[in-house]
């Protein structure tokens, strides 16, 4: 399993001007198993988006899909990528022997009658008292007079004393044990929670490698030229081979794994696969307090760790692409993001994503005429015309929702020749920016 902010690798020279070949080794590795009948997988979880969310279609963005682009010729594209070199050696099926996935979740913003009533007996809007907030912690200005100082003072002393007992999150709703998100109250109109429900990729930065439950490799170099060819950015890692066994299954046979590995291992896999309590901030425990201070709690044996020990087992490959699958269908849906399996085209983009939402950061948004933007909502925010039957189906739909694991979209704007042109910004001067 390998956890990486960035997917940037070779199969051979013929990818340059990436120089890395690990992709060649995770090729020849696959090869190998599928020669010798040998069950193996990898499991890939990246980014969507290596950037910030924002309009991929901008000029502001040709960085961020130069790197797609060479992430997708990595992974599956270009006549030498990871997944076409395994069909040229016979593989029918890739996927039986690596998958690549992302993260997402959602939330709903707690714009409740008691924050409307806070604004009214404090004279404060929210969002002034918010901004000027932001202001003192980072300490910039957002254009607003000295005088704006007293707009977080008065809301923050009025809501003190008005009781919410509105959520603040509903992110337990696709936890263990968790409530359904029907049954959630919102103190408010149902227009006014359509607006509400909000989404965003979850953004990995982690650098980790778990190989057979018995070693880990975690540190700050990602999966790039960058990182791993030792000429560019300064990194370092450390491999961890815990001395503590513990008694596995692996392919359906007993297996000796590391204690560490194998529980990391299964910590993770739970929390995507929403088989994990959700984790209340007022209710701490072991967990979170630094190993120094008291080794990590983990629950072996329970319902849920069975679920996950064995990686190889046909139920539990069976629930990590179901799960997937279901939380792709879901996001899709709901949120309409970007990147999608059903944008192959920049027209697909513009039907899927730029006429349902407005970008804040996209400067092309402030040039348009407040018309053009008509009917449009917040990027992140629901597709209204996807429900017609209001808020209530929305929630039907979302209660599918398990965890945050979802499909990495292989087939994004296929049909484009080039997602990131060559230009002053991105030529081969400016390569090894990117790789």
């Amino acid at each position: 399993m390998r956890f990486n902010q960035f997917f940037i690798t070779a199969t051979s020279d013929e990818q340059r001007p990436v120089s890395n070949k690990i992709g060649a080794a995770i090729v020849d590795r696959i090869v190998r198993a599928y020669e010798e009948g040998q069950p193996f997988k990898v499991w890939v979880v990246m980014p969507s988006v290596p950037a910030f969310a924002g309009d991929l279609k901008s000029k502001e963005a040709l960085g961020t899909r130069a790197i797609m682009e060479y992430q997708y010729n990595s992974i599956s594209r270009g006549g030498h990528s990871i997944i076409q070199k395994l069909v040229a050696a016979g593989i029918q099926n890739p996927r039986e022997y690596i998958g690549f996935y992302n993260l997402r979740n959602y939330d709903r913003i707690n714009t409740s009658r008691t924050m409307r009533q806070v604004e009214s007996q404090s004279g404060v809007r929210y969002e002034d008292a918010r901004r000027y907030h932001d202001d003192y912690v980072n300490e910039e200005r957002y254009g607003q007079d000295d005088e704006d100082s007293q707009y977080y003072d008065r809301y923050q002393r009025q809501a003190q004393s008005v009781k919410d007992d509105t959520l603040d999150t509903v992110s337990a709703a696709y936890m263990k044990h968790g409530p359904n998100i029907a049954d959630i109250p919102w103190d408010g109109e149902p227009e006014d929670e359509f607006d509400a429900f909000v989404s965003e990729q979850l953004y990995i930065h982690t650098k980790l490698l778990i190989a057979d439950d018995r070693l880990v490799i975690c540190g700050s170099a990602n999966l790039n030229d960058r990182s791993q060819l030792g000429t560019h950015d300064s990194e370092i890692a450390v491999v961890i081979e815990g001395p503590q066994s513990v008694k596995s299954y692996m392919n359906g046979e007993q297996y000796a794994a590391s204690e560490f590995a194998a529980s990391l291992r299964r910590q993770i896999f739970r929390k995507h696969l929403g088989l994990l309590p959700d984790q209340r901030w007022d209710q701490p425990n072991r967990n979170w307090l630094p190993v120094t201070d008291a080794p990590n709690d983990y629950d072996w044996g329970s319902s849920a760790d069975r679920l996950v020990e064995d990686p190889l087992s046909p139920d539990f490959l069976q629930l990590w692409e179901d799960t997937a699958a279901t939380n792709t269908e879901v996001f899709s849906r709901a949120f309409h993001p970007v990147p999608d399996d059903k944008v192959r085209n920049w027209d697909d983009y513009d039907q899927f994503f730029s006429k349902y939402f407005t970008i804040p950061s996209a400067k092309e948004n402030e040039e348009k005429d407040d018309d053009d933007n008509d009917g449009k909502v917040p990027y992140g925010h629901v597709v209204r015309e996807e429900f017609p039957g209001g808020v209530q189906e929305l929630k039907e739909w979302l209660s599918r929702v398990r965890g945050n694991l979802i499909e990495m979209p292989l087939q994004f704007l296929i049909e484009v020749e080039e997602i990131a042109k060559e230009g002053l910004t991105l030529n081969g001067l400016t390569d090894e920016l990117y790789t």
